[in-house]
C-alpha cells in the first residue's frame, strides 16, 4: 500500500506540497502567533540547563561538563506550535527529552499548567507523561520489531489504565489508526511490514493515545523522503486542529519549520539565538546566526540562486564542552565587536525594521538590513 493511499479526510487548508512549497498568504490570514497574546502559556521553561559530567583518569574525577542545554527560556501557548531549528548539536533534542522528563535538568524548572515538573516523582510523574508525549526522530527503531502494530499502540493503555477501559482498547486502537490515515485492519502487522512513512505514522498514533496537550516532535520528517513528508506534516497539522495540541517541532528543513510553526526559536550551542513568530524570523531576521541558516536554504530557481547573499560561516562549531565567553557566535560572526566576547547578549526585543522581536545580539538593529537582501532574493522568480 502506497503512502498516497493511506492519506484519508480532507487535508487542512495549510497544506504542504510534496516539492516543500508551503501555504499562500491568504490561506494564512493574519499573523499566527498573534491569537495567543494575552494567553496563559500551558508549558514554560526557565533558565533550564542540562549539562552532561566528562570524566578522566583512573578514578573517573570530573574534569568538565558538556553544556547541552545552558539558560533556555520560553513560553508555549495551548494550540501553538514552536518551532526550533539550528545545527547538529545545538541541544535541541536534548531540550525535547528535558521537556518529556525523558532527562532530568542540572537546573532551571519546566512549569506546566502552574506546576514545576521536575519536582516530580513516582505517582504524580505518571499522570504527567499522559499530558507530554513525544514521537522520535527514527521511525524503525522507536517501534518495537517483537511487537504488533496494535500491541505498540495499546501499550500507553496498560500503563495508563483509566484512560481506556480494557474492553474497549482494540477499538480504540482501531479508531487511533483510521485517525492518522492507517487501515485499521493491519494491526496485527509488524512493523517491518509497513514502510517509513507508515511507522512514522504510527508513532505520532501511539503519541496522541493518551489525548495528550502538548507534543513534542523530535524531528519527525527528517528520516522521511519529500513527498512522504509532506503528507506527514499534513496529518500533524490536521491532528493539531481536531485535538487542540500544542507542538514543539524540532527540525532541520526550514521550510517545513516555517509551514507548521507559529513561533520559531534559533538555537546555538545550547542557547536561542532568535524568537519570533515565523514571518519576523524568516523575512526580518536580526541576528547574523540566523541570517546565515537562511541563506543556506536551498533556492529551486537558478536566477533567484545567482542573486541571493550566500552568508559562509568559517569555522567548525565549538564545543559544548568549552564554548566561547559572552556570545558563544562571536568566533564565526563575520561582524563580530571587541565587546561579543566580553559582554553576554540577553534575548530581548530588538528592532527589526517593522517592530522587534527576541535576539540575542548585541547589534541586531545593524542587521536587519542584510535579512531584507536575503529575504528579497529568495523571491525573485
Amino acid at each position: 500500500m502506497s503512502e498516497s493511499e493511506l492519506s484519508s479526510g480532507s487535508e487542512p487548508r495549510r497544506a504542504l506540497t510534496p516539492s516543500g512549497v508551503g501555504p499562500t498568504t491568504e490561506d494564512l490570514g493574519p499573523t499566527r502567533a498573534s491569537r495567543h497574546v494575552g494567553v496563559e502559556p500551558i508549558l514554560s521553561a526557565r533558565n533550564l540547563t542540562k549539562y552532561y559530567p566528562l570524566s578522566s583518569g583512573v578514578i573517573r574525577h570530573t574534569v568538565g561538563h558538556v553544556k547541552a542545554v545552558d539558560g533556555v527560556s520560553f513560553d508555549l501557548f495551548p494550540g501553538e506550535t514552536l518551532g526550533i531549528v539550528g545545527e547538529s548539536g545545538c541541544g535541541k533534542s536534548t531540550l525535547g527529552r528535558l521537556l518529556v522528563s525523558l532527562e532530568k535538568p542540572t537546573s532551571g524548572s519546566i512549569i506546566f499548567q502552574g506546576q514545576d515538573i521536575t519536582t516530580l516523582r513516582g505517582s504524580q510523574m505518571r499522570r504527567l507523561r499522559r499530558d507530554i508525549q513525544i514521537v522520535f526522530q527514527d521511525p524503525y527503531t522507536s517501534l518495537d520489531p517483537r511487537k504488533t502494530v496494535g500491541d505498540i499502540i495499546a501499550e500507553p493503555f496498560k500503563i495508563h489504565p483509566e484512560v481506556v477501559p480494557a474492553g474497549r482498547r482494540q477499538a480504540r486502537v482501531k479508531e487511533l489508526l483510521e485517525l492518522v490515515g492507517l487501515n485499521p485492519e493491519h494491526i496485527n502487522r509488524y512493523p517491518h511490514e509497513f514502510s517509513g512513512g507508515q511507522r512514522q505514522r504510527i508513532g505520532i498514533a501511539r503519541g496522541i493515545a493518551l489525548n495528550p496537550k502538548v507534543l513534542v516532535c523530535d524531528e519527525p520528517v527528517s528520516a522521511l523522503d519529500v513527498s512522504v513528508q509532506a503528507q506527514v506534516v499534513n496529518l500533524l497539522v490536521r491532528l493539531q486542529k481536531d485535538l487542540n495540541l500544542a507542538y514543539i517541532f524540532v527540525a532541520h528543513d526550514l521550510s517545513v519549520v516555517r509551514h507548521i510553526s507559529d513561533r520559531v526559536g534559533v538555537m546555538y550551542l545550547g542557547r536561542f539565538m532568535e524568537m519570533g513568530d515565523e514571518d519576523q524570523i524568516y523575512d526580518r531576521s536580526t541576528h547574523p546566526y540566523t541570517q546565515a541558516l537562511m541563506s543556506a536554504v536551498p533556492v529551486p530557481d537558478p536566477e533567484a540562486r545567482d542573486k541571493r547573499e550566500l552568508i559562509v560561516l568559517h569555522g567548525d562549531v565549538p564545543s559544548p564542552a568549552n564554548p566561547p565567553s559572552a556570545c558563544r557566535f562571536h568566533t564565526r560572526c563575520w561582524r563580530a565587536h571587541e565587546d561579543c566576547s566580553v559582554k553576554v547578549p540577553e534575548l530581548l526585543p530588538r528592532d527589526d525594521g517593522a517592530g522587534g522581536h527576541d535576539s540575542a545580539c548585541l547589534y541586531a538593529e545593524v542587521f536587519s538590513k542584510a535579512s531584507e537582501d536575503i529575504t528579497a532574493a529568495d523571491q525573485v522568480g
